[in-house]
């Protein structure tokens, strides 16, 4: 894993020596919606632009109904996809590329997929080509034999092509050997005077709910939780908040699971200052996944210092980095772990609230955006010196 050098005028005024042209490839677009790659470009996008550098974001003109032509300092670009499971993240990475071409300092690639065409500006101009690798999109259930092999040739070049290649947890970074370069995401303090109205408006009661938030997708083991949470018994309710993502069927079952039990509920996506009132409210947040990169939803919980309850994923360890109240772990895909820890954390929750509260300060200091912008723009800056 290779470290990136800490320029002090990077770091400390936040005005580096040049400002660079910087393309961002392969989010679904801005205003970030749902999607964690999504919010970490817009996270990362504005922060750049803020010190100076010019940001393009190219955007699908699927992703939101708002066509924004810039928002906090970056550029967007809405080019057209073919809105397909298989082919949406290609065509748009494609034609996003094809603009990108010759026209900046970094073209800047995000997931496995939308690198597949890193070839054509690293070597068909002067750009440098940067890839942040979010997680293992390879091994995502909801892709079929041929798509996976297309993801898995996407991360055999991701390994080759780019100048610098940053994995978002240390896990995935250490994969890469020293050939990549560790910068995770960040998360803000949330503000702690968020009313319930929100949750109530829901159907839900304040400090009465467990919650989990995500795309619902085979592997964040979504079944698995509404299957073990119908066999807990008391009156505690579990909110999902969460959609399709090319995962129909999967929701159906998700939706027949639920409808066995009136305390599960199912939200759909929700967003913004409803979304942070959920988490803030919460009894206690789970990440069941089976796999992952580096959930945003998990550091979005444990910076409104809700009690946490994930699988043993590296990932995950690396945000809760020590067992114990306020932070739980269960082995992934065990049941009976999960149910173990459910009940163990919803049966003395002012305890594992106040250990949660007390942990909440070392998730903000070790996950920053300010520190993870730092690092990138350093990183840029290598590359074109």
């Amino acid at each position: 894993m290779r470290a990136v050098e800490t320029s002090t005028s990077t770091t400390t005024t936040g005005r580096p020596g040049r400002a660079l042209r910087i393309a961002m490839i392969g989010q679904r677009g801005l205003p970030a919606t749902f999607g964690g790659i999504e919010h970490h470009v817009a996270q990362l996008g504005r922060r750049l632009a803020a010190r100076g550098h010019e940001v393009t974001v190219f955007c699908r003109a699927n992703y939101t109904g708002e066509r924004l032509d810039q928002l906090d300092g970056m550029r967007l670009r809405h080019l057209p996809t073919l809105g397909t499971k298989h082919l949406d993240a290609l065509t748009h990475s494609l034609t996003s590329t094809l603009a990108a071409a010759g026209r900046h300092d970094i073209v800047h690639y995000h997931a496995l997929g939308p690198g597949l065409f890193a070839p054509v500006p690293r070597y068909l101009t002067r750009a440098r080509v940067v890839q942040t690798i979010h997680g293992w999109d390879d091994l995502r259930a909801k892709w079929g034999g041929l798509a996976q092999r297309v993801l898995r040739a996407g991360r055999w070049m991701s390994e080759r092509v780019p100048n610098a290649v940053i994995g978002v947890s240390r896990e995935i970074s250490d994969a890469y050997g020293d050939s990549a370069t560790y910068i995770s995401n960040g998360v803000e303090r949330p503000p702690d005077d968020l009313g319930p109205e929100p949750v109530m408006a829901r159907g839900l009661k304040p400090g009465g709910y467990v919650l989990f938030v995500g795309r619902l997708v085979p592997e964040k083991a979504v079944d698995l939780l509404l299957r073990t949470f119908s066999r807990l018994p008391g009156d505690v309710s579990l909110a999902v908040a969460g959609g399709s993502a090319f995962t129909e069927g999967y929701v159906t079952t998700l939706r027949e699971l639920a409808a066995r039990d009136p305390r599960i509920h199912l939200l759909g996506y929700v967003y913004g200052d409803d979304l942070a009132a959920l988490y803030r409210h919460a009894a206690a947040y789970v990440q069941p996944s089976h796999l992952e990169g580096l959930p945003l939803a998990l550091l979005e919980a444990a910076s409104h210092g809700v009690p946490l309850i994930a699988s043993g994923l590296g990932c995950h360890r690396e945000i809760i980095a020590t067992e114990g109240p306020g932070g739980r772990i269960f082995r992934p895909g065990d049941p009976a772990g999960l149910r173990d820890a459910l009940t163990q954390v919803l049966g003395d929750l002012d305890r594992e609230r106040a250990a949660a509260l007390a942990r909440r300060d070392d998730i903000l200091r070790r996950y920053s955006w300010d520190r993870a912008t730092d690092l990138t723009e350093e990183l840029y800056l290598q590359l074109v010196r």
